[in-house]
């Protein structure tokens, strides 16, 4: 649900193939043939992204240490924390970044699928993408994540150990973004 990370990676293509890469965690399966093709395109790039952060040597030794009975849910809290480091940078940046309102605007302009239709109107309405830079609030919402999961919540159980980690993390961070821009940022006028 790292909605930050998947805008600034799509953030050089047109507003369909942004909205493909946000909404992409509501669509199931793999026939896209009902999506618009820029839509289906940026569906196909979000997982192409999450395959790659997922298999990356960096996320992989991240989740070996990662409390075992958490383990299964790791990825979930780690998308977070990544768009945590995210809005931190767009916070200190000189000018403000038009990213996070053009995200808004982007998620506002069309329904979202089902399984995000609840989400996507909160999120833009108490402004998740700007707070996330406050460590506070991405662990109030990883745990609200886990409140949706079946059995117990196990984000929530993770959040001491982010806590813990949170210096540690922020360093694996900065040696895995830099990487999945190099291989999966779309530049402006692809």
């Amino acid at each position: 649900m790292n909605f930050l990370a998947h805008a600034w990676l799509a953030r050089g293509g047109s507003d369909d193939f942004l909205w493909g890469n946000l909404i992409a965690d509501g669509v199931k399966g793999s026939d896209l043939s009902s999506w618009p093709a820029e839509v289906a395109s940026g569906i196909r790039h979000h997982r192409r992204v999450d395959a790659f952060v997922d298999a990356h040597p960096v996320v992989v030794a991240i989740r070996r240490r990662s409390p075992n009975r958490q383990r299964r849910y790791a990825g979930i809290g780690l998308d977070l924390m990544w768009d945590h480091f995210i809005s931190r940078e767009l916070q200190r940046q000189a000018r403000p970044s038009l990213l996070i309102p053009r995200t808004y605007r982007v998620l506002l302009a069309r329904p979202a699928p089902a399984r995000l239709a609840r989400l996507v109107p909160l999120l833009v309405e108490q402004d998740w993408l700007h707070r996330y830079a406050d460590f506070a609030f991405t662990c109030r919402a990883i745990a609200g994540i886990g409140q949706r999961l079946t059995g117990p919540n196990r984000l929530a159980e993770l959040v001491p150990w982010l806590a813990a980690e949170h210096s540690r993390l922020e360093e694996d961070f900065q040696r895995l973004w830099p990487e999945v821009r190099r291989a999966l940022e779309l530049t402006e006028g692809r």
